[in-house]
Order: structure tokens, then C-alpha cells, then sequence
């Protein structure tokens, strides 16, 4: 039975309806972000905690067999954890989605756990899953860590900062139900999707990493660096399990390792926002790292 999902919503508009210019991009996911910023600034949350309780009330009549996990690593996202989380529980509820999300700190030195903490507080350890680790171990350990305490049967990623916008979750379900597909990512390069906040710079590197992979891997999807993503919770379990990268390209060699298997995969056209807070993790070693990766990943292939 597929799950129902809410036609039209106020804050959260189909993506293929909205605006393309820079400006209204913005404005629309910063008045999100101030709604959130303004709630979870009230002392001591007595509104968060009254919204929480009526979530309570209104999941207990939730139809639909189908649970999603939602894996957030964080490492220093103590200023972005309880917008991005607000955004997640206010997108999941008015659509009437059965979700967790999973948060998985790296020993944050901001003190991002003790965010966390309160926070589930705040939205109950049914809702939000604190599986904090020892210390950076990367990307790929930190999905297998994520999944091995997920109980639901899909599993969303997204990056934490906020780039990405809980927005477009429905529509990547949506999808995935109508063909009954194993994975649905997130483009920025195909549709009417797009990037915004990056330099010249950055959009070039970004497009010619892209360029470059899929010239020399071919794996049949347009962004294939993205890490806005559906999976079927077995599927990403083996695909995690056969890759090898690390880094950056550890998101792309999950693509590739999907059309290995002959996965089905499905794109949704989504809007990529450089970070609100915080400081980029994208640096020269990152590039050099993700050129040789993608060399290894050319000749393992």
C-alpha cells in the first residue's frame, strides 16, 4: 500500500513550481530557517515542546507500512543541527510520514552532541536516535554505524549544513513509490535543479568532477557527487558493503556500484544552498583525494 502523502502545503511548494532566480531561492529557505531560529530561541522550548506533543497525537493515526531513517553524521553543525532537524520533523508531519532521525557525531569539539541532547529532549528518543561515535572516521563508517540502528525500511541521507531542504523529500518518495525504485538522488544538474551561494570556482570544480566521471564511469545519472539521497534500506547496505572509496568520492562510487547491480535509480531535480553556518569541509586535499579515488574507482570498475 503506498504511503499517502499531502498534495499541498503552505512552506514546503513543489520544486518543479518554484523560482529559479538566486534571490527567491534564498528567501524562501531563510524564512525557514528564521521560523526555526525564532522557535527553538524561546526559553525554556515551551512551544517546541507543545508542538511536540501534538506531533505525538497526530502520528498515532499515521496509515502506510513504511518507515523512514534519516542518517545525519555531523561534525561541528551545532548552529545548523536544530534548524536542519526542525525542518526534517516539520516536513515528515505534515505529510504524514512515518520517520527517525539518526545522529551520528563525530566527538563534535562544538559540542554538536550536547545540541543533540536537548534537542531530543525536545522531539522524543523515538523521533530523534543519538549514535554518537569516538572520533572522525569518515563518511562511509558513519552510514554503517547509522544503519545498523535504523528501523525503518528506507533510508534518507542528506548533509546537515542545510544545503539540502527537507523540501524535496516528498517528491523523492513520491517517485520511489510510482516505480518501485531502489535508489532516488537528488540532482542539481539536470531539470530545473541548481546550485546557489557557490563562486565560480566552486561551480567548476563541481561540474567538471561531475564531467569527468561520468565520461570515464558512465553511470547513467546526472550528479553523481550529490549526497541528497532515498535508498532501500537493503540496497544501501550491500552498496556501502562493496565500496571501496573514501571521501568525496565515495558518494560517486556508490552510484557507479548501483548500476553495477543493476539497480533502479530515479533523479528528482532538487536546489543545493552553500552552507548557512559553519565552514566548508571541501579543501585542496579533498580535491587531490577525490581525483586519485576517482582513477581507482576507473580501474576497479
Amino acid at each position: 500500500m503506498s504511503l499517502p502523502l499531502a498534495t499541498s502545503s503552505a512552506s514546503f511548494t513543489n520544486p518543479h513550481h518554484r523560482e529559479h532566480s538566486n534571490d527567491s531561492v534564498s528567501i524562501n529557505i531563510l524564512d525557514d530557517h528564521t521560523t526555526a531560529t525564532a522557535h527553538l530561541l524561546q526559553s525554556p522550548y515551551i512551544n517546541l515542546h507543545q508542538q511536540h506533543h501534538h506531533h505525538l497525537s497526530h502520528n498515532s493515526t499515521m496509515s502506510g507500512q513504511h518507515k523512514y531513517s534519516v542518517l545525519l553524521p555531523t561534525y561541528n553543525e551545532r548552529d545548523n543541527l536544530p534548524i536542519i532537524i526542525w525542518l526534517l520533523t516539520k516536513t515528515f508531519h505534515e505529510n504524514n510520514i512515518d520517520y527517525e532521525i539518526i545522529v551520528i557525531d563525530d566527538n563534535s569539539p562544538d559540542k554538536t552532541l550536547e545540541v543533540a541532547q536537548e534537542l531530543q529532549k525536545i522531539y522524543g528518543e523515538n523521533r530523534i536516535v543519538l549514535r554518537p561515535r569516538a572520533g572522525k572516521l569518515g563518511l562511509g563508517t558513519a552510514y554503517v554505524h547509522g544503519i545498523q540502528h535504523a528501523t525503518g525500511d528506507f533510508i534518507f541521507i542528506l548533509d546537515a549544513d542545510m544545503s539540502h531542504h527537507p523540501k524535496f523529500i516528498p517528491e523523492m518518495i513520491r517517485l520511489q513509490q510510482s516505480k518501485n525504485l531502489d535508489v532516488v538522488t537528488g540532482t542539481r544538474y539536470a531539470g530545473n535543479g541548481g546550485v546557489y551561494g557557490w563562486d565560480l570556482k566552486r561551480k567548476v570544480i563541481s561540474r567538471g568532477a561531475n564531467f569527468l566521471a561520468s565520461v570515464l564511469l558512465r553511470p547513467g545519472v546526472s550528479d553523481l557527487t550529490g549526497s541528497f539521497r532515498l535508498y532501500k534500506k537493503e540496497v544501501l547496505t550491500q552498496l556501502i558493503n562493496s565500496c571501496i572509496s573514501k571521501g568525496y568520492v565515495f558518494q560517486m562510487e556508490m552510484m557507479v556500484r548501483a548500476r553495477q547491480f543493476n539497480y533502479t535509480i530515479g533523479e528528482v531535480p532538487i536546489t543545493f544552498v552553500d552552507r548557512v553556518f559553519g565552514d566548508s569541509k571541501m579543501g585542496a586535499m579533498e580535491i587531490v583525494s577525490y581525483a586519485q579515488g576517482l582513477l581507482k574507482l576507473f580501474v576497479a570498475v
